[in-house]
């Protein structure tokens, strides 16, 4: 009889890897798979045991894409990632970091991108903020009570900031001398030595700055020129780590300085290159083809190791009147976003002149967007007046006798933030959200968790996906199996990010989802709403409770069918900090296994 801390019975067994499932025991002791049996198990005397008869055993999930670089300050538990069977988490996405700037300076850089209250990533900050560089950084979340495993980007907004001052680092005419490239250079090889994926980046302008002094201008990296931006890739392409971006959305695309930097033509080592995103866009549908066909050919033909990041689910946004980060794609948008005080705002949406400006920016089918601009496509889900609830804008309008954007407006001015509506601004059609599901150029990520917290809630999208593949073999249609989709949502983007996480095999870390399929039902696709007192706001969550029955993270049950653990995030914690191209603590090294 071995003494296991935790067996797990007649699972059917996914190990990451895209192999079959298969029904097995799983034998866990100090936080490792130490055996994989096709035989029962015998538990000890002080054995924790989980049925898990008709049930899915898998890796617990990645998600690849996070903003929670805030909230894990305040909980970090990360409780609504848990609950869907994510035991690991990427932070510092799209230039954000909270590593090297001034507390002010991370606060301004951050919360307005990802709508997030200023003043309580501030707050948090000051009150739980440790560390000045990576180093220290990394050695606070060894030491935070983390739910999840913690894997980290350095923000080139943040680093930019640190090295030029946020103001010199806003600035279009700042070219910084070559001591500050190098010292940018030296910062981010600090980081890549502490064992983070490398260098999170953004060059799309319609990403604005919170604050009072630098209020809307861009973030500081869309200000980087090509001088900086090679120094930086190469220290990434030495040392194998990533560059993860977003390229321009203007009438100046730069997507092909992306593909170029990611090639390994000519010798050169190539350039892991992560951009968002891989969408079927409503505003131009064509685009899915490019984003299907762009990757695969380039890393096979010009030598490139790059991947489009991709939400694999309907990517439906809701607001709170006017404010939503599309509308920061156009000046009119952009210029009501600047004004927070809600008088002044009104006294700009009741002008002609303004609403003129609007009308013609809405009704431009040449601008490069990101939103489609149809409020016929924009739905009424909130409002003092029931009258107009269940209706869309663009109805509301017409039955108003009025332009579409003179009714929003009108409704805006009335009732502000009461006003709640929602519409989808991408992957709408089933048909091409199957085939980039599929696709070997897309990588599964972009839901965003931690950032948007009125906007969107997707921190369940790996069963949601999950959910569409059962749904497809059932109508006989299937674009991925099982098991392909369990590897494309673990197995797949560790090995990618080089980080020790995603499988589920002897001396594997038993970081574990335990799904029932039977729960993979309409519920993955709700949306509600809870109270989140530490940044003051209700937050849009996910619930659906009998997808996943357990999540192990780190050989230890966090959650079981509903109810957290007892202590998670402020006794104890179970999570760590992923250190890249590093065995984590309690793994068994590569030649043992």
């Amino acid at each position: 009889m071995d003494d296991f801390d935790l067996i797990i019975t007649a699972g059917t067994w996914f190990d990451g890897t895209g192999a079959p499932g298969l029904t097995r025991d799983l034998g866990i002791r100090g936080g490792i798979v130490v055996k994989v049996s096709a035989d029962p198990l015998t538990p000890g005397p002080d054995t924790e045991v989980i049925d898990a008869a008709g049930q899915w055993v898998m890796p617990g999930f990645l998600d690849v894409h996070t903003h929670y670089d805030a909230e894990m300050l305040v909980k970090p538990e990360l409780s609504e990632s848990l609950r869907h069977g994510v035991t690991t988490v990427v932070i510092g996405n799209c230039s954000l970091s909270t590593i090297l700037a001034s507390n002010d300076d991370c606060a301004d850089i951050f919360s307005r991108v990802e709508a997030v209250p200023r003043e309580a990533v501030h707050r948090t900050l000051g009150e739980r903020r440790t560390w000045s560089g990576p180093g220290e950084y990394a050695k606070a979340l060894d030491e935070m009570p983390l739910g999840p495993n913690i894997a980290a980007f350095l923000g080139h907004s943040d680093l930019r900031t640190h090295v030029l001052g946020l103001d010199r680092a806003v600035t279009r005419d700042t070219r910084p001398s070559a001591a500050e490239i190098e010292r940018m250079q030296l910062l981010l090889g600090e980081a890549i030595d502490e064992g983070f994926l490398g260098l999170s980046s953004m060059s799309n302008k319609l990403d604005k700055i919170d604050g009072e002094v630098h209020r809307s201008r861009s973030l500081p990296s869309t200000y980087a020129r090509g001088k900086e931006v090679r120094a930086l890739n190469r220290v990434l392409r030495r040392n194998r780590r990533v560059l993860q971006s977003a390229p321009t959305i203007d009438l100046r695309p730069n997507i092909y300085k992306y593909f170029w930097a990611s090639s390994g033509l000519f010798g050169r080592p190539k350039l892991r290159t992560s951009l968002l995103s891989a969408a079927d866009s409503k505003a131009y549908p064509p685009l899915a083809y490019f984003m299907l066909w762009a990757a695969p050919l380039l890393n096979r033909l010009a030598r490139t190791d790059f991947r489009w990041q991709h939400l694999p689910v309907p990517f439906t946004v809701y607001a709170d009147g006017i404010d939503l980060v599309v509308f920061e794609e156009f000046g009119a948008g952009a210029a009501a976003l600047h004004l927070k005080d809600q008088v002044e705002r009104n006294e700009l949406l009741r002008d002609e002149g303004y609403r003129r400006r609007f009308r013609r920016e809405y009704d431009d089918k040449f601008s490069p967007r990101i939103w489609h601009r149809d409020f016929f496509d924009a739905e009424i889900i909130g409002c003092p007046d029931a009258t107009v609830i269940g209706k869309t804008i663009g109805q509301v309008g017409k039955e108003r006798g009025l332009h579409p954007v003179d009714a929003y407006l009108d409704l805006v001015v009335e009732y502000g933030p009461k006003l709640r509506w929602r519409t989808t601004i991408a992957n709408d059609r089933p048909k091409y959200l199957d085939k980039l599901a599929a696709n070997d150029g897309v990588q599964m990520g972009f839901g965003d968790a931690g950032a948007h917290l009125r906007n969107m809630a997707f921190y369940n999208y790996h069963l949601r996906l999950l959910e569409r593949v059962l749904r497809a073999q059932d109508s006989r249609k299937p674009f991925l199996s099982v098991e392909r989709a369990v590897h494309r949502l673990t197995g797949e983007l560790a090995r990618w990010y080089r980080i020790d996480a995603g499988l589920l095999r002897e001396g594997d870390r038993a970081d574990i989802a335990i799904v029932d399929p039977a729960g993979l039902d309409s519920a993955v696709h709700g949306l509600h709403e809870t109270a989140m007192p530490e940044f003051g706001l209700d937050r849009m969550v996910n619930r659906n409770d009998r997808a996943v029955t357990a999540t192990i993270v780190n050989g230890k049950p966090v959650y079981r069918a509903g109810v957290f653990a007892e202590g998670l995030g402020t006794a104890w914690g179970t999570g760590q900090f992923l250190r890249a191209g590093h065995p984590s603590a309690r793994s068994v090294p590569a030649a043992s296994r």
